[in-house]
């Protein structure tokens, strides 16, 4: 039993210390602040900012090595003491307008702003449109008169459903008493 203990204890010490011996080898970057506003400041920056050789991802998410020389770069910015307008303005100089995810209302990303609203609307046309079609069709449509045959069949239908439904009746009236 101490035996099986033992082992088990080394099992997990030796589990232990696979899982955690990766951390050790993490590559990380720490960028050291003098400020409480200039760490906001970055750490802001850097999720606004998109890396361009990245699908949709952040300079802060990215693991690309242009996204590293992105934030090194932002940090330099930031610890000079350039505003955040400057560090945006010199980033979308350097990489476009692409590299903002807050693009400028200007003719070239117009579409970005107004395309959402554009299929909202037309959207809400054709539904509208769709309504209306519906509505008309339903007017039109004129109830026929039936046929003789068609309402002896009808009327035959609804004697059976009615004797069906009296027997029914009846056979549950005897079985409770």
């Amino acid at each position: 039993m101490l035996n099986r203990a033992k082992q088990l204890s080394i099992f997990l010490a030796v589990l232990w210390a696979a899982f955690t011996a990766g951390y050790s080898f993490a590559q990380g970057e720490f960028y050291a602040f003098e400020t409480a506003q200039q760490e906001q400041m970055f750490n802001e920056l850097t999720r606004e900012l998109r890396c361009p050789k990245c699908q949709n991802q952040s300079i802060s998410d990215s693991d690309a090595p242009l996204a590293q020389d992105m934030r090194q770069l932002v940090y330099q910015m930031v610890m000079e003491g350039q505003s955040r307008e400057q560090i945006i303005d010199f980033m979308k100089v350097r990489y476009g307008d692409f590299v903002h995810y807050q693009p400028p209302f200007q003719n070239s990303t117009m579409i970005l702003w107004l395309g959402p609203i554009a299929v909202i609307l037309i959207g809400i046309l054709v539904i509208y449109f769709q309504a209306q079609g519906n509505k008309r069709q339903c007017a039109n449509i004129e109830a026929e008169d039936l046929t003789p045959e068609e309402e002896q069949k009808i009327n035959a239908i609804l004697k059976n459903n009615a004797d069906n439904s009296v027997s029914q009746a009846s056979n549950t009236n005897e079985e409770r008493t």
